[in-house]
Parts: structure tokens; sequence; C-alpha cells
């Protein structure tokens, strides 16, 4: 078993500094993978009612605005210009919310996002704040994350360099739909340890988050 402290993550702020978190209940949305699915199908998830509704799918970025498109989708890079490493084809994003364990609230999205650049191990300090900046400057106000967003997603970053994992921009993740969710992690070394154990630095770090709290029992 992996044990992961709150020093683990230095650079995260103490809970103490944030202010209360925005989302209620009734602005959930229900829509979730934990860690616990492993046992599920990828095929079924996938053709659930409530994931294709979801804004996660490959139409949500595809339709997003065009600085989103640019920065996290490899089908608007220009040949030999790699502006941030980890993008990943929008038909892929469900599959990573999958493969870790998350939802589609915000703190989701950040970490699912960190940790997909992080699991190419070619992120330097300069590329994230980089990113960070363009993402409070640049994107339209609905796409900004919040403080407590930033830090999840400099922690994904964080743990997807930690992790095993292959670098997540290079799957094809379409044969996996016939896989179990464990499975699927197994294959692509993605640790359930290793990720349960941030799932709970981060239930303790957001007692008023809804995306942080249903990550583990």
């Amino acid at each position: 078993m992996i044990e992961m402290s709150a020093n683990a993550l230095s650079t995260s702020k103490n809970i103490s500094e944030y202010p209360p978190e925005q989302n209620t209940v009734s602005e959930m949305d229900g829509w979730n993978i934990t860690l616990a699915d492993s046992h599920q199908l990828v095929r079924d998830v996938l053709a659930s009612r409530d994931c294709r509704g979801n804004e996660i799918d490959a139409g949500s970025i595809q339709n997003a605005p065009l600085i989103v498109r640019l920065m996290e989708s490899p089908d608007w890079h220009f040949p030999g210009l790699t502006l941030f490493h980890g993008a990943v084809k929008p038909q892929n994003h469900i599959y990573i919310h999958i493969l870790l364990g998350r939802g589609h609230l915000p703190k989701d999205e950040a970490f699912c996002l960190g940790f997909a650049m992080g699991s190419t191990h070619r992120v330097s300090a300069m590329e994230q704040e980089a990113f960070c900046a363009i993402n409070q400057w640049l994107y339209p106000k609905a796409k900004r994350f919040h403080d407590e967003e930033l830090a999840v997603f400099r922690d994904g970053i964080r743990v997807g360099m930690l992790s095993n994992c292959q670098s997540l921009d290079d799957v094809n993740f379409s044969d996996f739909d016939h896989a179990t969710i464990g499975g699927m992690r197994t294959a692509l070394g993605a640790e359930e340890d290793l990720l349960g154990a941030y799932y709970r630095i981060e239930q303790q770090r957001y007692p008023s988050s809804p995306e942080s709290q249903r990550l583990m029992p």
C-alpha cells in the first residue's frame, strides 16, 4: 500500500487558506465513477445514459472556445509544435475520468487534466505555471479554475509524475472497451493505491467539496 501525507504535496495550500467551497449538493452532477467501481466493464460505463449525456464527452471539447481547443486537444496543435504536454484526443477524455475514478465537477476536471499532463513526465515547472496563467487570463470565465481547482490541477501533475502510468496522450483507449475498469488500470499502470492515498488527502483538504468527498467511502 502506498501511503501519502499532506506533506508529500508540500506546495499545495493548507485547507485554512481556502475560502468555503461554492458548490452545493443541488449543483452536484450525479454521474461519477470511483476506484471501487473497478469491476465494471468500460463499455457498460460508456453506454450508460448518464455518461452519454454529461459534458466531458468529445463534443464538449470540439464545441469549446478556440483557446480551450488549442490548449487541451492535440487535434488543434500545429505539426512539430507542442504547446503543452499531455493533450488527449476529445474522444479519450471520458476514458481518463473512468481510469482515474473521477466524475466531471470542477476538481475532477482539474485533477484529470493535471494527471494526463504529469503522466508524460515531460511537464516543466514553467509549462505548468504557463498553463495556469493562460487558464486564468485567457479562458472564458466559465472554464477558469478557481484557487482550489488550480491546487488540485497541480496535485494531479505531481501524482501523474509519481505514477508508473503510461503517458495517457499515447493510449488507444478504445482497446479497453471490453475490459473491466480495474483491468484497464492495471494494463496502463494507474495504481489504485496511489490514487486512493491522494484522494484521502483531497477529502481532508476540501471538506465542503462534493466531488472531493465522494472520491472514497
